[in-house]
């Protein structure tokens, strides 16, 4: 995988940068800026080399079409802010737009195409769409890791038409995630919560053999506090998994990994409730399982502590309500505190969000913005936009 820092001659090169600038937007408004923040690096790079840049990016789910409230008008002006230059966004139809009609002016360094999705041929991942971006450029850039799983036109079927590199964001985030699966620094410790125990069987299963343990908590914690014989009241929990629970168990048993598990709770009788915590064998029929109780903390905290290596991926609680975020806080601090002496990776954006509220997010050694692509990677699958550009 060739990286744009080698490079010889980027000047005047007109760079084809794929981005991940898929953040909430609410009437205009961008509540949260993580993702736009990690790609200013390589921005930046490419003004210093004084290229000429296209961004190509999505947001949100347009299906193909085009809906005005899913412009990337907003991320556009956010990044204008954030560089102190100016970018121009590029509305005009893909399919008419030709590499001489940009640029024109010559003091113009930047320009947003406008969201790629509004084109039904990206996520068809088409051919003819992918040569005719490509057309636009003189070579392209992967810096969005986020979206390395999906065999989209712009991320994948694009790198067959002109030369192809990644970007900074992109070197980085793998080189964290290698970190974590193949140059581990033991002991390695995984966290891991949500409320999904399906979408992170694979992961789960993947990482016994290489962890040393495996913390689950969450809302899939359930799951397995039930598969052994305990009640957990109205509690959030997935149907049909005592088969994938089961495989957990058998796997373990053929590595040296341990698999810990809450050992008390904290429970409210509704999301709004007052916290009060509770042994697994006193769980009443109208109770709702909302954090880890002290003991389980207490003993994660242990686990911490003893590790060289973490990678935290999902709340422990429902911690949008503070009565139910102790747990989740409590797991930051422990690992933040430990900062110098352990390597910490945190991904998935409940938990992102997490520690963004409490302010932590600059102790951690790597925070991943993405989402599937980061799950994909640990679950040990091959991303199709990293392959690409391999």
């Amino acid at each position: 995988m060739n990286s744009i820092k080698d490079q010889a001659d980027l000047n005047k090169k007109k760079v084809l940068l794929r981005l991940d600038l898929n953040v909430p937007l609410n009437n205009g408004s961008i509540s949260d800026e993580t993702r736009i923040n990690k790609i200013i690096p390589i921005i930046n790079f490419l003004i210093k080399e004084q290229s000429k840049i296209i961004i190509i990016s999505h947001v949100g789910r347009p299906k193909g079409k085009v809906e005005t409230d899913l412009s990337l008008k907003p991320i556009c002006e956010n990044v204008e802010k954030k560089i102190n230059k100016k970018i121009k966004l590029v509305k005009e139809d893909i399919f008419k737009l030709k590499k001489e009609d940009l640029f024109q002016n010559p003091n113009e360094q930047i320009v947003f195409l406008e969201n790629i999705r509004f084109y039904k041929e990206e996520e068809r991942n088409d051919s003819n769409f992918a040569q005719h971006l490509a057309k636009l450029g003189d070579l392209y850039v992967n810096d969005a890791f986020s979206c390395s799983h999906r065999a989209h036109a712009s991320v994948s079927k694009i790198t067959e038409f002109l030369p192809s590199f990644a970007g900074l964001q992109l070197e980085t985030e793998i080189n964290a995630l290698k970190k974590v699966t193949s140059e581990i620094k033991k002991p390695i410790t995984c966290i891991i919560g949500g409320s999904k125990i399906s979408t992170k069987i694979g992961i789960i299963k993947n990482l016994i053999s290489k962890f040393d343990n495996i913390v689950i908590v969450g809302g899939m914690a359930n799951n397995i506090i039930k598969y052994k014989g305990n009640q957990i009241g109205k509690s959030i929990k997935e149907e049909n998994c005592d088969a994938m629970i089961k495989e957990i168990f058998e796997t373990s048993k053929n590595h040296s990994c341990t698999i810990t598990l809450p050992e008390d709770v904290i429970i409210g009788k509704n999301l709004d409730d007052e916290p009060q915590i509770k042994e697994l064998n006193n769980i009443k029929d109208d109770d709702f399982i909302l954090d880890i109780g002290p003991k389980t903390l207490n003993k994660i905290k242990h686990i911490i502590e003893n590790s060289e290596t973490v990678l935290w991926n999902g709340p422990a609680g429902y911690f949008e309500n503070p009565n139910f975020a102790n747990g989740s806080y409590e797991i930051a601090k422990v690992i933040t505190n430990k900062n110098n002496s352990i390597y910490s990776v945190v991904g998935g954006g409940d938990t992102i969000a997490l520690i963004n509220k409490i302010n932590v997010t600059e102790n951690f050694n790597f925070v991943s913005t993405a989402g599937g692509a980061f799950l994909e990677y640990l679950e040990g699958k091959e991303l199709p936009g990293i392959k690409a550009l391999r």
